[in-house]
């Protein structure tokens, strides 16, 4: 899929449309402090199995990509819904 690198879309921080930079958002580290986390070391710690079921050959062929708004105008990025599934994606100029 080709995506341009500037599109024209709604800036929820200056609350009009303006020019935004295109971004794919990368992977960050789990945080280790958050609730969540803190459980999962907890139960893999010892002589335990994995603490979730995971059925195996039930992964999608395709990861989500999430892709990042950056404003010109005020600098702000946002992101729009919550991904779209896509096996090839390249950011062109338009």
């Amino acid at each position: 899929m080709k995506y341009p690198k500037k599109i024209r879309t709604y800036c929820p921080y200056c609350k009009k449309h303006t020019i935004h930079t295109v971004e794919k958002a990368k992977k960050r580290p789990r945080s280790e402090l958050s609730q969540g986390q803190r459980r999962f070391r907890r139960i893999m710690k010892g002589y335990r199995g994995f603490p979730r079921p995971n059925p195996a050959g039930r992964e999608k062929p395709v990861k989500k990509l999430d892709l990042r708004f950056r404003c010109t105008v005020c600098g702000k990025s946002h992101t729009r819904g919550s991904g779209f599934r896509v096996k090839k994606f390249e950011l062109v100029e338009v």
